[in-house]
């Protein structure tokens, strides 16, 4: 019975993101070609030194490559984030009992269960949005694979926009793990409230009185009415993993981190659909000019829009009451230590945790490689729009929670912590300037 269940409720999920994958853009046609072996990312870069013998993957007698592909990669393992309901590919190995463990960088994610042959990688790659590698744990030469059809069945769908990305979502799990489909999910992203979060997912931390679906079970007989699951944080035992949480802002970060990337991905697929179109156009027309169609910069401009509020996280859903991750919280070392800091010791990484996640609203990811590497057009135009807010020459109420003294801390801090500044974000408008200065 549990088998046929399991087949049921993955072949209805691939029948769900097939069709919807069916109606979006054809990612192996030129300009994106996602099949190509052409790939630029951590695990190229990772594989070519192994092949080199500049780096060596080591096993570990109760983590498999693990450790060693964690380290490999600059994976903090304090960023472990434990999903326990039957979402993934190893479905048939997750339980409550047995939870699938995430860890993650700026551009990397890393997938692991214990009793598995493989290590599952979600790459950040900078032409393809996020390929999809398997490391095998028996192999004495150890080397990553692609697994692009396997992953993408569930991986480009709607819920990730149509392109190759990332997915991270809430259920009402059961005793064994198994998604209650009829009680439905949610794709959680920044914006998601916080009592719609977490739903087959460890959360350990203090989390005040900010209700949220982790930690629970629920009976498939009955309704799901809110927060009326059986707590089975219990059921995990020690020792299984490299480390003992699955800390709730290790959580909040990757959600805000997935939520972006994504939108990344999504904007450089359709500027260099734009662009390509238009260098099609222009050629049938015959045409000369450098400038871009008026079609096209509208197209990179409605593409670019929500990436922009992504970073200056617009509707990022507030917390209720005041959090901490675990005490004291080695995941907020492991983030804290790759910030840049101003001379007044500010960061884009430093977090709020009171009423929002992080203190200077404008994502850390935009100095990241993924940002860097967007079509010139697109990235441009983004650092536009993103110049306007916080130089405040765009009224628009979206960006109200980034009032004066936000924006000109926020400009401070890129000041001396980003070489790619645009030029012209360095003087200060009065709009911008306005009001006491955040320490």
């Amino acid at each position: 019975m549990r088998v046929s269940r399991l087949g049921f409720l993955v072949s209805a999920t691939l029948l769900q993101v097939t069709s919807t994958a069916q109606a979006q853009i054809d990612i192996d046609a030129a300009p994106i070609s996602y099949s190509s072996e052409l790939a630029d990312n951590p695990i190229v870069k990772l594989q070519a030194a192994l092949d080199a013998g500049k780096k060596k993957l080591v096993r570990d007698k109760r983590f498999g490559y693990l450790p060693s592909v964690l380290a490999a990669l600059s994976v903090p393992v304090e960023t472990q984030s434990l999903v326990f309901s039957k979402t993934s590919f190893q479905a048939r190995l997750i339980s409550p009992d047995n939870a699938r463990a995430v860890y993650f960088g700026d551009d990397i994610y890393v997938g692991w269960v214990p009793g598995s042959d493989v290590i599952e990688v979600a790459a950040v790659d900078h032409q393809k949005g996020t390929l999809f590698y398997t490391l095998e744990q028996r192999e004495a030469v150890p080397r990553f694979e692609r697994r692009d059809h396997e992953c993408l069945q569930c991986h480009a769908s709607a819920l990730t926009r149509g392109i190759p990305g990332h997915i991270v979502r809430s259920v009402h799990a059961d005793n064994e793990g198994f998604p209650i489909m009829r009680h439905g999910s949610t794709r959680v992203e920044h914006s998601t409230p916080v009592e719609k979060r977490w739903g087959g997912w460890y959360v350990t931390g203090e989390v005040g009185k900010n209700q949220h679906l982790g930690n629970l079970v629920f009976d498939p007989e009955r309704p799901p009415e809110t927060f009326a699951g059986a707590p089975v944080i219990s059921r995990l035992t020690p020792g299984n993993y490299p480390a003992a949480t699955s800390d709730i802002v290790a959580l909040m970060v990757l959600e805000h981190q997935l939520t972006v990337h994504n939108l990344i991905a999504s904007a450089s697929f359709a500027a260099r659909q734009a662009l390509h179109h238009d260098g099609v156009m222009r050629e049938l027309l015959e045409e000369k000019s450098n400038g871009l169609m008026e079609s096209t910069a509208r197209r990179i401009d409605s593409a670019v829009t929500p990436l922009v509020d992504a970073l200056l996280l617009v509707d990022e859903a507030p917390i209720a009451f005041p959090i901490k991750g675990a005490t004291p919280s080695p995941f907020e070392k492991a983030f804290g230590a790759k910030a840049s800091r101003d001379n007044k010791g500010r960061s884009l990484r430093d977090l709020d945790l009171q009423r929002r996640l992080f203190r200077y609203p404008l994502s850390f990811l935009i100095k990241s490689e993924a940002f860097a590497k967007l079509p010139e057009a697109a990235r441009t135009r983004a650092l536009t729009l993103i110049g306007n807010v916080l130089q405040g020459r765009n009224p628009d109420r979206k960006y109200a929670h980034l009032d004066a003294p936000r924006r000109q801390a926020i400009l401070e801090i890129l000041r001396e912590t980003w070489r790619e500044m645009p030029a012209n974000w360095r003087t200060v408008t009065p709009a911008a300037a306005a009001g006491s200065i955040l320490q």
